[in-house]
């Protein structure tokens, strides 16, 4: 399913930054990993690690010279998502633009997300 879609796009600021995260750390690294979990007042949180390689089952998205794997339990709630990162005065912080997210808590450390239809993804095939 996940091959015929875009699951998740980056920014020219997130590819910079990501590319910048793989050159600083300690070991070889192949891209960053993005999932989601279940906590926070509004139900899911955002998660990123390192990833040394894609995983059995992982969609691997290759944008601006960077390679983020998804985990696949996190596909259907990612489907469409633009990923950021932004600088302001009190943070630096990767933003995901989701177009499934329904609502976030006031502090910004969890979403509500629903998941996409596969049956609606398989149809506008």
């Amino acid at each position: 399913m996940a091959s015929n879609f875009k699951v998740l796009s980056l920014t020219d600021a997130a590819a910079d930054r990501i590319k910048a995260i793989i050159a600083e750390a300690d070991r070889p690294i192949a891209g960053l990993r993005v999932g989601v979990k279940n906590g926070g007042c509004a139900g899911m949180s955002y998660t990123m690690e390192y990833a040394d390689g894609q995983k059995p089952g992982e969609d691997m998205v290759e944008d601006r010279g960077v390679k983020v794997f998804v985990d696949p339990k996190a596909l259907l709630f990612l489907l469409g998502t633009q990923m950021d990162f932004t600088t302001t005065k009190l943070a630096s912080q990767f933003v995901f633009n989701n177009p499934n997210q329904t609502s976030a808590c006031g502090c910004g450390e969890s979403v509500a997300i629903t998941p996409v239809n596969p049956e609606a993804v398989r149809a506008s095939a």
